[in-house]
């Protein structure tokens, strides 16, 4: 199976006090004044905007801590109706009881029955299917926002996430959501590896751009190339076949 996976677009992160309120290195970097300081969360949102703005449909969103723990971040994606599962701070808290408690994640997570957990995976990794316990806690105010738990099989390790879907889904749904964050580091890695993205030493904006857009267009060029040298799935149909009946 081929990871049809690529970028879309990007943004320069510039940190505000080193970068975006030093006149002096905006001017030697060729900044535009029109570029403020901005959080990644910020840029994440914008950049998510823009492609909804185009027509680009998306079912879900997903993201690390520093996009998790943003409320505008989730809460703009929700006024667009986008669902998301963002990884958490172990210290989120969480609402039980009706809404009417608000817990720690992991206060919860030690009180819930054996039968809370469920086995599945989320996704293949170097040595096959990758399996996690997973539990999610129904706050009993809405059915569309769920904190879900990982558990390491072997470790007993914790991971929470975020989670609100514009309508209801099943617990695998948002496990498989989870486990897409995963492409986006093998993206970057292959950005980096096949499409030269960190093969620069430019330190100005416009080269910075000119640099990155060339990278991220090789990048989709290489995956559609392997997507049609890759192997016809037994049973499937291309435009060159008769439907089945």
């Amino acid at each position: 199976m081929v990871d049809e996976t690529g970028f879309l677009n990007r943004r320069l992160y510039l940190p505000e006090h080193s970068w975006t309120n030093d006149p002096e290195r905006r001017t030697v970097a060729g900044m535009p004044e029109a570029v403020q300081f901005a959080t990644k969360p910020r840029l994440a949102a914008e950049m998510i905007t823009a492609a909804l703005d185009t027509g680009i449909t998306a079912s879900w969103v997903t993201g690390d801590e520093a996009y998790g723990q943003d409320l505008q971040l989730r809460a703009a994606l929700e006024a667009r109706g986008v669902g998301y599962v963002m990884a958490a701070a172990c210290s989120m808290r969480v609402r039980v009881n009706h809404g009417r408690t608000l817990v720690d994640a992991d206060t919860v997570t030690g009180r819930l029955p054996t039968t809370a957990w469920q086995r599945h995976s989320v996704g293949n990794g170097a040595k096959g299917p990758r399996y996690y316990d997973w539990a999610w806690i129904h706050t009993g105010t809405d059915n569309h926002r769920h904190p879900l738990m990982r558990r390491n099989r072997s470790t007993g390790e914790l991971a929470f996430y975020l989670c609100w879907s514009p309508t209801e889904v099943p617990l695998p749904e948002l496990v498989r959501v989870a486990g897409v964050r995963r492409s986006v580091e093998e993206c970057f890695q292959a950005a980096k590896g096949q499409g030269g993205l960190d093969h620069y030493q430019v330190r100005h904006w416009t080269s910075s751009h000119r640099h990155i857009t060339p990278a991220m267009l090789a990048l989709a060029f290489l995956t559609a190339l392997a997507s049609d040298a890759a192997p016809q799935q037994p049973g499937a149909v291309t435009t060159d076949d008769e439907p089945a009946g």
